[in-house]
This record gives structure tokens, sequence and C-alpha cells, in this order.
């Protein structure tokens, strides 16, 4: 035990944590790095070059004083992602802080130094990208001492390209990260902090063993559930799984144990045996609390079950996915689903698509409010369908947030007005190092839910870091607009907005869909209301065929007949037309201008 590490590696975005992880891995023999970021292996992180998941791999480092066990856990960058960071950090002992020498500290960085620093992590801060030629290894080294407060010496300079430092890290993680503490006789306690799902060998759960120790064969039982399981296999996690035995006090491993249904394993949940039970479980993660809903529904109706099925497979390896069944007018069955965010959202679709064959149609997002009805109670809302009548509401409350912008002083004007667009208020701002400042701004969560993160962005030309996390609910002027086709509200495209964007809001989204919606062969008004008034209204005018081209001379009468008679056959097929409202325009309405 006293040879085991166990660290994970936390950055902001592209800082270099995934390529940093490789040089370390291919130091130690553990692998041959054929391409890059080798830990990456869904193809959607290798496609975009982002780490959604947290995979954990151990490594062997042998120097004069012995061999090392080494588990390193790499974890994603993304605010959207916090929640793999958490539960990375529960299973570790220190933490490698990596920042990127051309961009110094950035908002990230900052919100997982301190979640790390809670968890009483030991944190070794790590220059990555000095061989670049714009690097300021020195005005970096100055924000790290300034934000842990650590000796310049202890800050190692690295490079995850050219392999510069790699042994100075391991060397460091050997030296200064504590080997974890616990009890090899005491009753077994592993905690679990990931799991995965196999077609072939049901449910995988990851744990790391706090006390005692786990041997192959054994019955154990998940504390959480109360169900009881033998372990078929436990090993340890190399680039492939490596089955072992016994597993020690302090190790990070897998157990097999034929689970099959999704809803048995818990990220956070406790493993002990069944002869020699814990008295209690390990205090896991705090609950995720969704930020952003959005109805998920399959195209046709009967793999509403499928599509539940293939939830709750991807639930096992994204416990920050929430969802619950819903049902739309427009839309059939569906469910509600629960994510961190708009990146967050997009990988569960694409997800779902790629993974198991699932086409969905997502509706807008909105977040969860609480409202107030005139009697005293409270309902938490999610879908504006929910929203009870006008008139028995007292008052409805939404989410805010603290949200932290850390940029180039050249860009603060912008970022300010942007903020203030989105009914953000100025808490401080404060001048970090040199010409980077650090504005902490309080902002309603349904502002910055649909396009805000694409604007600071672009505006700041991407050299804006953005960091935000719940601060309450405070009360609010909010009104449901409706979106209806042909005089029939369309339930999908229902919001909730502030009444002062309600209008300009709902302008630009009759104008999306009437840019969106194909032609019929007769009118579509396409309206936007709030109640019974309408606030804008676009139309998308009929297919017409001439169907006067086959007279030619003779009375005008002759004419008017046949344009009457068209004239009915429209006036009917309105009355029974219905209007399908494509993919597109749902995903339109989160691009607005």
């Amino acid at each position: 035990m006293q040879h085991i590490r166990n660290f994970c590696i936390i950055a902001h975005i592209d800082h270099g944590k995934s390529t940093l992880a490789d040089r370390l891995l291919e130091y130690t023999h553990t692998i041959k790095v054929t391409e890059g970021q080798m830990l990456d292996d869904m193809d959607l992180e290798r496609e975009r070059g982002i780490t959604i998941k947290s995979h954990a791999i151990q490594m062997e480092y042998v120097r004069d004083d012995g061999r090392y066990t080494l588990n390193l856990i790499d974890t994603p960058g993304h605010v959207d992602f916090s929640y793999e960071v958490s539960r990375s950090i529960a299973a570790c002992e220190g933490a490698l802080l990596v920042v990127d020498a051309t961009q110094g500290v950035q908002a990230q960085t900052i919100s997982n130094l301190y979640m790390a620093i809670d968890n009483d992590l030991e944190i070794i801060p790590v220059v990555n990208k000095c061989d670049m030629p714009n690097a300021m290894p020195e005005e970096v080294m100055d924000e790290i001492v300034d934000l842990l407060g650590c000796k310049r010496e202890e800050i190692i300079c690295a490079s995850g390209k050219t392999g510069m430092g790699v042994q100075e890290i391991l060397d460091a993680v050997v030296d200064r990260i504590p080997s974890p503490q616990g009890d090899e006789q005491a009753p077994l306690q592993a905690l679990i902090f990931d799991s995965v799902f196999n077609s072939f060998r049901g449910i995988i759960a990851y744990f790391k063993i706090i006390n005692g120790c786990i041997h192959s064969g054994d019955n154990v039982q998940f504390i959480n559930t109360g169900r009881e399981y033998k372990a078929d296999e436990i090993g340890v996690l190399k680039m492939d799984m490596v089955p072992k035995q016994v597993l020690h006090c302090g190790d990070v491993g897998y157990i097999v144990s034929g689970i099959k249904t999704a809803t048995e394993v818990k990220v956070g949940d406790t493993i002990t045996t069944v002869a020699n039970p814990c008295h209690e479980a390990i205090a896991g993660f705090e609950e995720v609390k969704p930020m952003v809903f959005a109805g998920v529904y399959p195209i046709e109706t009967e793999d509403f079950e499928n599509l539940r099925a293939s939830l709750e497979k991807l639930q096992l390896n994204d416990a920050s996915l929430t969802f619950q069944p819903e049902s739309s007018v427009a839309l059939g069955f569906g469910f509600r689903c629960g994510f961190l965010g708009l990146l967050h959202m997009e990988i569960v679709q694409e997800r779902l698509d790629r993974e198991f064959n699932m086409d969905v149609i997502t509706t807008v997002p909105n977040v969860s409010y609480l409202v107030y009805d005139k009697q005293g109670e409270v309902k938490e809302v999610h879908n504006p369908s929910g929203m009870p009548e006008a008139t028995l509401i007292d008052h409805i409350e939404e989410p805010y947030i603290r949200s932290t912008v850390i940029t180039n002083t050249a860009y603060i004007g912008p970022i300010m007005t942007l903020c203030l667009g989105k009914r953000g208020e100025l808490i401080k701002q404060e001048y970090i190092s040199g010409n980077r400042v650090e504005i902490q701004y309080d902002m309603p969560l349904g502002e910055i839910v649909i396009d805000f993160y694409d604007k600071l962005k672009s505006i700041s030309k991407g050299y804006a870091s953005f960091d935000y996390h719940q601060n309450g609910f405070r009360p609010s002027k909010l009104v449901k607009m409706d979106i209806l086709l042909n005089g029939e509200p369309v339930d999908a495209l229902s919001t909730l907005t502030h009444v002062d964007n309600a209008e300009g809001f709902g302008r630009r989204m009759c104008e999306k869909l009437k840019e969106l919606l194909p032609r019929q062969q007769f009118d579509i008004a396409i309206q936007a209301a709030i109640g019974a008034k309408i606030i804008a209204r676009e139309t998308v005018k009929q297919v017409r065929k001439d169907v006067l081209a086959k007279c030619y001379g003779g009375d005008v009468s002759r004419k008017r007949k046949l344009l009457e008679k068209q004239k009915k056959g429209k006036k009917r097929m309105k009355q029974i037309g219905n209007v399908q409202v494509p993919q597109k325009a749902f995903l339109a309405v989160l691009k607005l201008d």
C-alpha cells in the first residue's frame, strides 16, 4: 500500500491533459502511443478533440527505491462535464494541476482547483506547453504562485508534445502525493466512481478500495441498493482490463458480476462482502443538479421502450444524465431529460444516435422554475406545458448562477455589454496579472442556456474563459410564450421567457420558422402568443397550381369558375391539413441571433 499513488489531472479545456497523460503512459512503458490521445476511446472524443469521460488507467513506475503503482485518472475540462471531475477527485489523493504556458490560469482551472482543495488533495502544479514559441512560463508561474501560495521551485515545467519534464512529474507524484490510508484487515469498503455497459458481460463497475480487500469469487453486496452478487471477475485497469485474484486496500479496479439491469448500479455506492459486511456506507458524491431540461422523443412512437433502455444504459456511463417520462400532444411519448449544459445535451444526442442507433427529436431546452401559487404552495416546473393558469400564480422564481469570466482587458467592454443584455449584475471585477481581468456576474441561468457561450467566444476571439455554479433562486417576471401554426399551439416550441424579451424573441422565432417550414398547398400562419394576445405573425405562402393553364380564350366567367373551385379546395385543405415541424426548426431556435 505504501507503493500505491492515486492521482488525477485537472485543467481548463485544451490545456493538454490527455496529451500529457499519453506521455506519462509512454514513459512508464504502459502503452505504445501510436496516435494522439490514447485514453480518449470514444469516436466523439477523437472527432472533437475533447475528453467527455474520465479515464482510469494503471501504470508501473520503477526507480531506485522500488516499484510504484500509479493509478491515473484523466478528466474532462469543459464546465458541462464537471461532475465527471468531482467523481474522479473522490477516488484520488492528489492532483496534477496543468496550466497552459501560452494561456495562463483560466476559469475552469480555478473551479477544478477549488474542488480538489475541498477534498484535501495534494496539488502538484505543472506548466504545460513550455516548448511553444509564444509560451510565457515566468508569467504563468507568477499566476500559479498567487493562486496556490506555493513556492516557485515546486512548479514543474513540462511539455506533453516533446516529453519534457515527464520524469520530474512522476517523481513529484511519488514524493509528494500521500499513499492511500486504510485498514487492510477491516471489512471491505469500496467506492464505485464509474460504471460502463458491456453487451457481452453486463455492467462493469469501477471502484476504489478504501478499507479491506476483495478476492475473486467473493459474494459482495451493494449497500445502497441492498443487492447481492458474486464477484465473477475482478482486476485492474490498464489499457485493457487485466484480471487479478485479489485486490488490496488502496487499489483502483473493476468488478464484473453479471448485473443486467442498469438501475441496480449507482455511482457513489459502496461495495462490501456478505460474509464480513462494513457498518456504514462511504459518503459518496453530492447529488447531481441538472441545469438544462429538454424533451427527447423518438421519431417513431413504437421506439419508446428502446429509447428508455438506451437512456438507462447511457446513464450508467454518464451519471449526470437524469430523465423521466412525459408526453406531448405534437410529439407523442418521450422523456424529459436533465443535462448539465448545452454541450452535454448535444453529446448525449450524438451518443444515442451512434451507440444505440436511436433517432430522436429534442425540444427547445429550458431550465426549471419554482412557481408559487396564491395558496402558498410551491411547484417545480421544468416544462412550459406544466405551468398553472396565469390567474393562480402568485410569483415565479428562476435559478441564478454566479459566473466567472476571465479575459483579456481589450474585450471588457463587449463582454460587459453581453452580460448586461442577458440581465446580468456585476458583482466584482479584479485584475489578475498584467492585462488579464476576472469579472464576476450574477445571471439568470435561462439566459445563458441558449447561445451565451458561443457569443462570448466570438466577441472575445476565443480568449475568454467561462465558468459558473448555481446561486439560488430569485423572483422574476416570466411569461409563457406559445407558437401557433394555423391557430394550433405546438407545445414543443413553447418557452418561458422574461417579459422584456418576449416580444423580440417571439418575432425572431416566427421569422426563423418562416424560413424553415416547407411550403404547403395552403397558407400557414405562424404566430407567437402570450395567453390570448398575439405578439408576432408571419405567413408561409401557399404553393399554387396554375389552374388557368388549360383555359385559353373564351369568356372570363370560365376562368373565374376555375379559380373559385381552387379557392374552395384550398379552404377545405386548410381545415384538414396539418403542419409537420422539422427537427431543424427546434435546433434553429437555439441559434437565434
